[in-house]
């Protein structure tokens, strides 16, 4: 079956940010120069969702907010997938663990056994969904891109070990967010950059959510707002 790599692919990305209240840095490795997107190119941990991330057990699942806002200009709810394609991402592109002590209901998939022999499950505790990309037509690969914070806080293990990390992105390292848009950044990231720096220090969710939709017909900037939680 020949698969059509121009299909607009659901994506997850993760933007770890660690001492947030001093000197904040983000996580944030370099795409091979041989890649299909984005070649050489520095970006936050992220990628496409797999069917198997919809049944992935969440010790803790997304809060309400912020399944609400995902579930905003969205045919469906795939929330949990995404929230278990972050931590799958991060997991094999960073070697870094966001997941609660426990056992796992059943044999995982293959890809998420490493995952498992760690003996944690995976948790979406502490993600907040602050962005959301759709790649422009006429790009070798497209995503629907949603954008996930997580403090530093909520890794398990040495936050400086990336030993465990797959080759796909080189030169791990946490940069400070001063310096971060000083690198060769898709365009996409320097505006969650932006964001981001605009936040960094303020631990509620945004009041909205930038999209940037980019479809066959126009380009638009639009906010996501969800259901905004009851007093």
């Amino acid at each position: 079956m020949t698969v059509d790599k121009t299909a607009i692919r659901d994506a997850a990305t993760v933007v770890v940010l660690r001492d947030r209240m001093d000197a904040p840095c983000v996580l944030m490795g370099q795409r091979g120069s041989k890649a299909a997107f984005m070649p050489s190119k520095f970006v936050f941990p992220g990628g496409a969702v797999d069917p198997f991330d919809a049944e992935v057990p969440l010790a803790t699942p997304l809060s309400d907010l912020c399944r609400d806002r995902l579930l905003d200009e969205a045919p469906r709810d795939i929330s949990h997938a995404l929230a278990g394609a972050a931590v799958r991402e991060l997991w094999e592109e960073t070697g870094l663990l966001l997941g609660e002590p426990g056992q796992w209901p059943g044999p995982p998939h293959p890809d998420w056994a490493s995952f498992a022999a760690t003996g944690h499950v995976p948790t979406a505790r502490g993600m907040q969904f602050i962005f959301r990309a759709l790649t422009p037509p006429g790009r070798p690969r497209r995503f629907d891109a949603r954008f996930f914070l997580v403090d530093a806080s909520e890794i398990v293990g040495d936050l400086d070990d990336f030993s465990a990390a797959s080759e796909e992105l080189s030169h791990l390292r946490w940069v400070p967010l001063a310096e971060a848009r000083a690198l060769d950044l898709p365009f996409i990231t320097e505006v969650v950059l932006a964001e981001i720096e605009a936040r960094a220090r303020d631990l509620a969710p945004p009041p909205s959510i930038p999209f940037f939709k980019n479809d066959d017909e126009e380009s638009l900037f639009l906010r996501l707002h969800g259901k905004l939680p009851t007093e």
